[in-house]
């Protein structure tokens, strides 16, 4: 069966909320309140995917968001899920199980999720150049 989504990239994007460099305040503030319910028991996590933000919703080449996997490798149940039920092929399955990334990371979502919204009120200059480059590939998100 083909999944629904592909398994992470090589390394986390240059957005990624779980980047120890990315800027704090790029992402609106639902998105990193969703980050630290993945630090739960496998058994009480979310049961949908993080999906990398590079791409919308509906977009055919969705990808598990690196820095998610990277972050809380095996132990997410959504992960465990998506290989079940097909969304993800066994083949990204094993690679998403596996993945290590060089690229630094924070150690929990509460962690990435407390940088991200730190300066939500007043992001830095660096950090409203990298929404608008997100803004510019993700017409659907607004700055």
């Amino acid at each position: 069966m083909t999944g629904q989504f592909a398994g992470p990239a090589p390394n986390p994007c240059a957005s990624c909320p779980y980047r120890r460099d990315v800027p704090s305040g790029i992402w609106h503030q639902d998105e990193y309140a969703k980050l630290p319910h993945y630090d739960e028991p496998t058994y009480d996590q979310p049961l949908n995917a993080f999906l990398c933000h590079q791409n919308g919703p509906d977009d055919p080449h969705g990808r598990l968001c690196a820095g998610w996997v990277g972050c809380h490798g095996g132990e997410l149940l959504a992960l465990r899920v998506a290989a079940a039920d097909g969304r993800l092929n066994p083949d990204d399955a094993a690679r998403a199980f596996y993945y290590r990334t060089p690229v630094p990371l924070f150690s929990s979502g509460a962690e990435a999720a407390t940088h991200g919204m730190r300066d939500l009120e007043f992001p830095s200059e660096a950090a409203l150049s990298t929404a608008a480059k997100i803004a510019r590939r993700r017409p659907d998100i607004e700055t």
